[in-house]
This record gives structure tokens, C-alpha cells and sequence, in this order.
């Protein structure tokens, strides 16, 4: 069996800066990491937009942890996988299916964002 298209893919934008008409842009950070509880797929990423003031306005990564609340579960856990919604969020838990699902929901709000600002 192969690897992975869409994860080639996805490495192979590691790195990568994007740059808007209007001054918006998105960078992709992605690499291969060792299997942990953290990472259960085995990849680092960070996939964010930023407005012409370099701030970071809509993001997908699993760079750090976030507290979340899971419906049906009283407790706290522990999620790396998560989005920022705005400027100001600190963390929405974010379900990582494959890396084919990682760009596809990114950009789909990228351009949902960008559409409501050009």
C-alpha cells in the first residue's frame, strides 16, 4: 500500500505563505510527528489566516492544549486538535479526520472570511 496522497500533499505545503489581493494572508505549517496521545495521527500542523495587520484571525492547529467540554461528559479533557475561531478565541476543539479534511475545512472558511471582507 502507498502512502498517503493527501498527507504528501499536506507536507508538501509546509512552509507555504499565501498572499491575498487584500493584504490578507495564510500560512500552512505541517510535519510528520512521532504517534502520541497528543497526536494520535502523527502530524504537527498549523494552519492560519491573517488580516493586513498581521493579526492571526481564523487558525487550525494542534500546537498546544486546550481545555474542552464534551457533550455527555462531565469532566474537563484535554484536546490538542483545535481551531480559533476569531482573533480572540483560545481554542474550539477541531475533529481531525485526515489531512484531505484539515485543508478542506480550513479553506473553506478562508474563503468564507475572505468573501465577507473583499
Amino acid at each position: 500500500m502507498g502512502r498517503d496522497k493527501g498527507l504528501d500533499y499536506l507536507l508538501d505545503l509546509d512552509g507555504e505563505v499565501f498572499v491575498e489581493s487584500n493584504g490578507y494572508w495564510h500560512k500552512i505549517e505541517a510535519r510528520l510527528t512521532d504517534v502520541t496521545d497528543e497526536r494520535p495521527h502523527g502530524i504537527s500542523y498549523c494552519l492560519t489566516l491573517h488580516n493586513e495587520r498581521n493579526e492571526r484571525i481564523f487558525g487550525i492547529d494542534n500546537a498546544h492544549p486546550i481545555k474542552s467540554r464534551r457533550k455527555g461528559y462531565r469532566g474537563r479533557i484535554v484536546v490538542y486538535d483545535h481551531m480559533h475561531i476569531d482573533k480572540n478565541d483560545k481554542g474550539t476543539a477541531y475533529v481531525f479526520q485526515n489531512p484531505e479534511q484539515l485543508l478542506k475545512d480550513f479553506y473553506d472558511r478562508v474563503n468564507e472570511i475572505l468573501s465577507g471582507v473583499l
